[in-house]
């Protein structure tokens, strides 16, 4: 069940108390009984960002009035990212629908979509000069499409403004939502990405607002969809898996004939979020990328601090190459 909390009038109330803002963020989250908060190894520790790049780059974010994903999902790689200026734009707003036990965006009653941000957004793309972008968003289980139509807009907007910027998105499941994945995919963004984030078995504790079985049949429309379309998924591990469920998402991904796998430690935002099972080490780290690609994916990304849109653009040139060595090794 899913607590949902008016926030549409809130700009013109008094400011909240810190306890008050940490209720509206989360409400659905707080009468859940304080987590034990694991001690991170040195492997996962990060230093707070203080460059001059960063700063640039949340200055320019403000100005154009974006939210970035960097920012709310609290990633531990925002200050290497902004320093080199790139960013994940997480579009329709900051409050998501659902309620995901390991997520820090926060949860409510979204407000009407702006009609100015795909413009936005496609201002941003170009004065950074980025030659990949990733566009995350949300989810908008409020909206008919699930914001399909707003996806359109982004992608078309940023063509229009940068057409030599390659576009990843990483969407949300359009569940119950007929015809939304069709009008995305028929925008043609070079990367279509949506994370299955944990095994099976965690999904009614992990995120129960999603079926796991609808996010492994997506990835795989998209596909038929479209075959050249590049796709992307990604999980955390730290939630209480087992070593063979994630090896058998491998195996489920892989049928979907999906082509890039990220694998990343599950870092917990507040005491109120699904706990930290335990830290996985950059070893096993490298024994399931070594296991990935074995079993047919084209990139693979696994570590620590993986994240879905952590080095995109880098990412995207070494898959382009994979599919082509992969195309002359079969002629």
């Amino acid at each position: 069940m899913v607590t949902i909390l008016d926030r549409t009038n809130l700009s013109n109330a008094a400011p909240l108390a810190p306890a008050d803002e940490k209720r509206v963020r989360h409400p659905e989250k707080a009468h859940k009984p304080d987590t034990e908060v694991l001690r991170k190894p040195e492997w996962i520790r990060v230093k707070a960002p203080t460059s001059k790049g960063y700063h640039e780059t949340r200055e320019l974010v403000r100005s154009h009035k974006l939210v970035t994903v960097c920012e709310e999902a609290g990633c531990p790689n925002i200050g290497e990212c902004w320093d080199k200026k790139h960013a994940t734009f997480m579009i329709m707003g900051e409050i998501c629908t659902r309620a995901c036990a390991f997520c820090n965006v926060a949860t409510g009653k979204p407000n009407a979509l702006d009609l100015d941000e795909p413009d936005n957004v496609a201002k941003a793309v170009r004065q950074m000069g980025l030659q990949h972008v990733v566009i995350t968003s949300v989810d908008r289980d409020d909206l008919a499409d699930g914001g399909a139509e707003h996806f359109e807009k982004v992608i078309w907007a940023i063509r229009a403004a940068s057409p030599q910027t390659t576009i990843e998105i990483l969407t949300p499941d359009f569940l119950k939502k007929p015809g939304a994945l069709e009008r995305v995919v028929a925008a043609k963004p070079d990367v279509f990405n949506h994370n299955m984030e944990t095994v099976p078995g965690n999904y009614l504790t992990v995120r129960p607002g999603a079926r796991y079985f609808h996010s492994v049949r997506l990835l795989q429309r998209v596909k038929e969809l479209d075959p050249t379309m590049f796709t992307k998924s990604g999980i955390m591990v730290g939630l209480g898996e087992e070593r063979n469920e994630v090896l058998q998402l491998m195996d489920d991904l892989r049928t979907a004939d999906v082509d890039f796998l990220t694998i990343g430690q599950y870092l917990q935002p507040t005491r109120k979020h699904h706990k930290v099972e335990r830290f996985v080490t950059p070893e096993e780290f490298k024994s399931y990328e070594d296991i990935a690609y074995t079993k047919g994916f084209l990139m693979v990304s696994s570590s620590p601090l993986t994240r879905s849109s952590h080095h995109a653009g880098d990412d995207f040139a070494r898959l382009k190459a994979a599919r082509e060595n992969l195309q002359l090794v079969r002629t």
